[in-house]
Parts: C-alpha cells; sequence; structure tokens
C-alpha cells in the first residue's frame, strides 16, 4: 500500500518504511502517532537515536551531578521510550518475532536509563506523570526525531513556550498617584556624585578571618565593662526649629550628626526621645526626602512629632495602597505591613536618609519586613552615598546577640559574610586579629565608632524619676484557679513521664551525672514546648497561660481601681483580648471611665484614645494590648501601671513599662505586676527578670551573670520537672 501525505497528528516514516500503519503513543509531549522502522535496519529509526542519548546521559552522570542539558536528554530519552515500547506493543503489522526483537532492544535501553537514575535519584521525579516538560526538553524531542529520520507535523516542529508566572509580589505593587505626579514634575533624578567611590578594602592581617562571629562575642562578653556609647560632642544649642527645646543628651547627638556622622544605632533606653533625635538629625543634615518605617501603631505619632521638632517639613503618612500619599512632602512615613505593597516606588524616589523605628522588628533576616528594609536601604545607599540611615530602638537585643546582624546590615556596616570597607579599616588600624590579646576590647569599640549611642535614663535624664516594679501575688481560689492548679499538675506529671521514658532508653553503663541529668531535663522540656507549639486542642504551656490571665482579670482590674481612686490614672496592660474585655467590663460596673487602645484600630481611633486619656479627666484607665501599646506610645499623664499579664520577654515588658516612664513624667512610676502564687506564673516572673541582663551585659558594660539562651517557656518547663524531679 502506497504512502499519502502526512496527515495531522500524524508522524511518516522515511522511504523506506512506507506502507504500514503507526500505533498508539500516548505521550505527556503531545507526540502524534510514528511509523516503526524498515524489518532487518537495525541502525535505522528511533531506537538508535535514543541509545546516543542514554549513552551520552550515562557517561555524563559518572563525572559528576548532571547539568540542566543533560537532564532534559534523559527526560526526553525516558519519553520517547515510552512511546515507542507502545507503538511497538499496539502495532498490528509486526510479526511475534519482531516485537519480541524490538522489545529486547527497548529493554536494554531502559536498563541503561535505570542505572543512570539509580547514580542520581534526583533524575526519578523527571519521570512522574506530572513532570513539566520545558521549552528546551520539547525542543531536543524534536530534534531527536527529526535525527532518527522522522517527519514532523507542524505543531511538532514549532516550539511555544508557556507564559511566564506572574509575580504575585509584583502585582501587591502599588504606585500612589501623587508620586506619578511627581515623577512627571521631575522625571530625570539626578544621581548624587557628592561622595567618591569607597575605596576597596585593605588586604591586610585581617583578610583571611571569619570577623562577624568575633565582633559579636565582643559584645556578648562585655569588654572590660564600658558601656556601649561613641563618644559625642558637647552641645552648642538646645534649640530647634519648633518651639521646644532639647535636652542635653539630645542635642549632642544633633551635634555629631552636624559633624558629618551619617550611621546610627540609636539605642537610648525607652523614653530618652528617640523620635525628636532622628527628626533633628534629618534637620540639620538635610536629609530630605527622609523614608521613616515605623510600626503599625506609631505612624500616626511620628507625623505629629515632625510637626512638634520641624514645623518647617512637611510629613505624609502612607496607609493602604496610597491614594491619599502627598508625595511632595519631606517625610514619607509607612508602617511595616505596608511595605510589601510600596517596597518598588520607595526604592526609586531618590531619598536622603531612612529611620527604622523599634529597629528590633528587622532582627530576622529571613522575614518579609526585614527583607524590604533592607532592599531598600541598599538602593538608597546606592542612589546617595551620602544618606543618614538611623535605626532607633530601646531593646535592640532580645533573646541573643545576633540580633545585631539585621540592624548592622542595614546601617551598611557588614553585609551577610564579612565587615564592610569602613568597618574593616577600622578593625585593620588596631592592629590585632582574633588570635591577639585585646581584640576583643578593641573590635567592640571599633563597632561602636560606627555610630552606636547608648544612654540610661539615670545617666542622662536626672529630672526622670526612678522607677520599680513590685509584684502583688494573688491566690486563685474559684473553680478556674484549681483548674489550673489541675492542670499544672497533668502538665508536670506528662513532663515526669516523657522524663522517665527517656531515661530507661539510656544504656545501663552510661554515665548520668548532674549535667547529663540537666540535659535530659532540658531536651524533654524542649520536646514538650515544640509539641505544644503545633498541637490545636489540649493543655499546655501556652494554654495554661492564658488560662492564668483569664483567672486573674477579675483581680487586676480590682486592683487597678483602687489604684485609680487612690492615685489618679492607671495604664492597665494584657496581652488578650478576654482579659481586656474583663476589665473593662470591671472598670464599668466600678463607674471609672476608660479608653482602649488594642491591634484591630485605626492610628486615627487610636490616637483619639491616648488623646482622651491624656487630657480628659473623666478618662481614669487606659486598658492597653501589650503587643498593640507596647511600643511609641506616650501615656506619661500616669504614673503607675498594672500588668494583669505576663509577657514571655523582658524586653516587652519593658517597652510597656516605659509608655509611662519617659520624658516629662514628674512623678515616680511603679509597674504593678499581678502574680498568680503557687503557679507557673510566679516561675515565668522570675525568668523574665533574669532575661533583662543579656542587654545589661552587652549594651551597658554590666557584669551581672546571664541565663542562658532559650525561651521564658522553655525555662517554665524546665523549673516545672526539675522541680517535680527532686
Amino acid at each position: 500500500m502506497a504512502s499519502g501525505p502526512a496527515q495531522p497528528g500524524q508522524r511518516q516514516r522515511s522511504r523506506s518504511s512506507e506502507g504500514r500503519n503507526s500505533g498508539s503513543s500516548g505521550s505527556r509531549t503531545g507526540a502524534p502517532q510514528q511509523r516503526r522502522r524498515s524489518r532487518g535496519a537495525d541502525d535505522q529509526g528511533v531506537i538508535p537515536v535514543l541509545a546516543r542519548a542514554a549513552r551520552e546521559v550515562e557517561a555524563a552522570v559518572q563525572k559528576g551531578p548532571l547539568k540542566p542539558a543533560n537532564r532534559a536528554r534523559f527526560q526526553v530519552a525516558a519519553l520517547l521510550l515510552r512511546e515507542e515500547r507502545a507503538r511497538v506493543k499496539a502495532d498490528p503489522t509486526l510479526s511475534e518475532a519482531e516485537r519480541a526483537n524490538e522489545q529486547k532492544r527497548l529493554d536494554g535501553l531502559a536498563g541503561i536509563l535505570a542505572k543512570t537514575a539509580a547514580r542520581d535519584t534526583s533524575l526519578i521525579a523527571l519521570l512522574a506523570d506530572d513532570a513539566p516538560v520545558t521549552a528546551a526538553a520539547k525542543a531536543l524531542r524534536r530534534d531527536l526525531l527529526l535525527a532518527a529520520g522522522m517527519e514532523l507535523s507542524p505543531d511538532e516542529l514549532i516550539i511555544t513556550t508557556e507564559p511566564a508566572p506572574k509575580d504575585l509580589a509584583a502585582e501587591k505593587q502599588v504606585i500612589p498617584q501623587s508620586v506619578r505626579q511627581l515623577q512627571m514634575s521631575n522625571p530625570f533624578l539626578a544621581p548624587d556624585f557628592s561622595a567618591v567611590a569607597q575605596k576597596p578594602v585593605r588586604v591586610n592581617q585581617l583578610a583571611n578571618w571569619e570577623l562577624i562571629e568575633p565582633l559579636f562575642r565582643a559584645f556578648e562578653y562585655g569588654a572590660g565593662g564600658g558601656a556601649a556609647s561613641m563618644e559625642l560632642p558637647e552641645a552648642n544649642s538646645l534649640k530647634t526649629p519648633g518651639k521646644l527645646e532639647l535636652m542635653r543628651h539630645q542635642a549632642r547627638f544633633v551635634e555629631e550628626v552636624k559633624a558629618g556622622h551619617r550611621t546610627f544605632l540609636l539605642a537610648d533606653e525607652p523614653g530618652l526621645g528617640k523620635t525628636a533625635q532622628a527628626l533633628l538629625a534629618a534637620s540639620v543634615s538635610n536629609s530630605y526626602p527622609l523614608l521613616v518605617v515605623v510600626p503599625n501603631v506609631v505612624k500616626t505619632n511620628w507625623a505629629r512629632e515632625v510637626a512638634l521638632w520641624t514645623p518647617q517639613r512637611t510629613a505624609t503618612v502612607v496607609h493602604g495602597d496610597g491614594n491619599d500619599v502627598d508625595a511632595f512632602s519631606d517625610v514619607v512615613i509607612v508602617n511595616y505591613e505596608v511595605l510589601d505593597r510600596h517596597v518598588g516606588w520607595l526604592g526609586r524616589f531618590g531619598f536622603k536618609g531612612m529611620v527604622v523605628d523599634e529597629a528590633h522588628f528587622i532582627k530576622n533576616l529571613t522575614s518579609q519586613r526585614s527583607k524590604h528594609v533592607l532592599s531598600l536601604a541598599k538602593s538608597i545607599r546606592a542612589s546617595s552615598p551620602k544618606a543618614l540611615f538611623m535605626a532607633l530602638t530601646g531593646t535592640p537585643l532580645i533573646n541573643q546577640i545576633d540580633d545585631f546582624r539585621a540592624i548592622w546590615q542595614f546601617l551598611g556596616w557588614i553585609d551577610e559574610k564579612k565587615p564592610l570597607p569602613v568597618l574593616m579599616d577600622k578593625l585593620e588600624d588596631t592592629g590585632l586579629t582574633p588570635a591577639d590579646f585585646g581584640f576583643f576590647s578593641e573590635a567592640r569599640q571599633a563597632v561602636i565608632d560606627m555610630g552606636i549611642v547608648r544612654r540610661k535614663k539615670v545617666d542622662v535624664a536626672a529630672d526622670i524619676p526612678a522607677r520599680r516594679v513590685a509584684d502583688i501575688p494573688v491566690e486563685l481560689d474559684d473553680d478556674l484557679g484549681r483548674s489550673i492548679r489541675d492542670a499544672e499538675a497533668a502538665l508536670t506529671a506528662r513532663l515526669v513521664d516523657r522524663y522517665q521514658r527517656r531515661l530507661a532508653l539510656r544504656k545501663s553503663d552510661e554515665e548520668f551525672d548532674e549535667a547529663a541529668k540537666e540535659r535530659l531535663i532540658r531536651a524533654v522540656a524542649h520536646e514538650e514546648l515544640e509539641e505544644s507549639k503545633s498541637a490545636k486542642t489540649g493543655e499546655n504551656v501556652f494554654t495554661m497561660v492564658r488560662k492564668i490571665g483569664q483567672a486573674k482579670a477579675g483581680l487586676a482590674a480590682d486592683y487597678t481601681a483602687q489604684l485609680a481612686r487612690n492615685v489618679g490614672k492607671v495604664v492597665f496592660f494584657a496581652k488578650h483580648i478576654d482579659v481586656m474585655d474583663t476589665a473593662e467590663a470591671h472598670f464599668r460596673k466600678a463607674g471609672l471611665g476608660t479608653v482602649s487602645i488594642r491591634g484591630d484600630q485605626t492610628p486615627k481611633a487610636r490616637q483619639a484614645a491616648i488623646d482622651a486619656f491624656a487630657q480628659d479627666p473623666a478618662v481614669s484607665v487606659v486598658v492597653a494590648s501589650l503587643t498593640a501599646a507596647g511600643v511609641g506610645l506616650n501615656l506619661q499623664a500616669a504614673s503607675n501601671v498594672v500588668l494583669a499579664e505576663l509577657s514571655w520577654t523582658s524586653a516587652e515588658q519593658t517597652q510597656a513599662i516605659d509608655r509611662v516612664h519617659r520624658i516629662g513624667q514628674e512623678l515616680p512610676v511603679t509597674a504593678w505586676r499581678i502574680i498568680a502564687a503557687q503557679t507557673i506564673d510566679a516561675k515565668i516572673a522570675e525568668l523574665i527578670d533574669s532575661k533583662a541582663g543579656l542587654a545589661a551585659r552587652a549594651l551597658d558594660g554590666s557584669d551581672i551573670e546571664i541565663t542562658a539562651e532559650g525561651s521564658v517557656q522553655l525555662g517554665a518547663l524546665v523549673s516545672l520537672l526539675a522541680g517535680a524531679l527532686e
């Protein structure tokens, strides 16, 4: 039978194979049917071409990891092998002898591909039914078939590619209309040639040393007791462009900026006026436009501070998609939560300075907020080498010394692996290496001179009264209190049982001293904590602490009401909404006026609550969330704070108290912690206090012993288990 022209969806063999019908292929690549090779022509057709491809991949995998081209060759060879096997099996024109011979040859190819996949098991994934076939693989398939003498349809000859997947991050990007107008009014942003490019790092004795970890250790060990704060010049004036005057310690910082310094970790204790210092620093260095990145709860307050300290400058706040942004303003204020939508235009805006408030928010380098902040800093530094960079935080260290890493990267002191040129030159100037005596002290001072400024209230603000934390133990003697004690007992029993089972697995001749016992206790506690984090139901340390907060709510509210009647305004802090709701109901019943600060409020509503607390004599108590109101707010109308629930960190507790203990406070500040006696609450309070040692040692030159790194939750579980075993 004579062969006709190729029909759509079919492949024809060369003249030697005319006269036979093709079989079914079933290939994922959309391969049409094909004719088999002529009898006796073992060097013709698809199989010899596949054999060469299989041998090439086999040889390549023996030399090392396969490159993408050979991975595609393996996938295409496997797919064509599958097609040819299906064709041979279904072709009715083949005799049984011919079919057996073809199957034998195909089995040999399959063996080669199987051995190759055994050497590189990642190839197995390419054989899955849903494995993607790239455009490069499709093109290779076409070329192999053409080499085998096949005639292909137009659909097989033309390789099309799928449209690129949508960039979801780019889709979220917005450009406010005001920004477009600014770009139209000044479409050509002039580059900043005012600074000479940084000179290359000197190749010297530190070139091959790993330096980041030694620098961190230099701070962790305290380096001789000196406070981590650079020398600042004396202030020539306390005047500001506004009506207020600076305090002396604030004015000294501004003088340093006047002298030309441009990168700062401003780590003053909360309440010493870091916002004012940052705004005046931008003013004296003319670092406008200025980008300010802040937590959501304080961005409205930053706009008010701009008007207060630098009234000649204008500020705009970015809300949502930024439809109300005034791009012609001097200061652009944006919160961390919406950076993902605005990082594009912000990076091209031409800022001359950047402030990151509550800079410990970026300590996790893998988080999106940290990546966005570091990306913006890199863009600003590239377009304006003399830009002003300030990281503001009263608590730069939360749990570990590595919390410095992201902040130092933001300031341009280090990158992911090493100190950058300016800091490296300072380290080289010491003439020491990490192996030399005295390196840690000199290296610590070199970093401090890069721009660390840390002042404590007791050192610089004699007019700010001392603060104290007083614990008020309460007995939980109702049904909820009894259920809490039962839950704690059950948790302790579970820890002991887990400990005994782990102990039974130890070898009888294995040494088990006190150190080994402590390690086992900690391992058991860590295992319990990890299970608790993922648990959806059941009793664990987190549900227990929440129940304790619920049980203390009424008692804490009653104590707050007594304080309010005797001493005036009081700030009531809690972690959970139900505790806040219980307290507000108690205050209403007691006839006390209250306002609330919560995480779900708009900035406008939050500011209205703060203003009412400060100015309205009828408002006696502000009920505030530890997370929503723990940073950036000024609540100094009160001098008493009630902590109804405990935080998990010393830093969070300190931030809450310092909403009251601030510049302008004229009365002693007391924080009253409500502690549930005879529960895990008491141990948590003790652990929170011990965690304060890390920052004191790293930043304030303290020699106090610090507890081992780890969470308060873990420490609480360790305490429960150790107490039970004793």
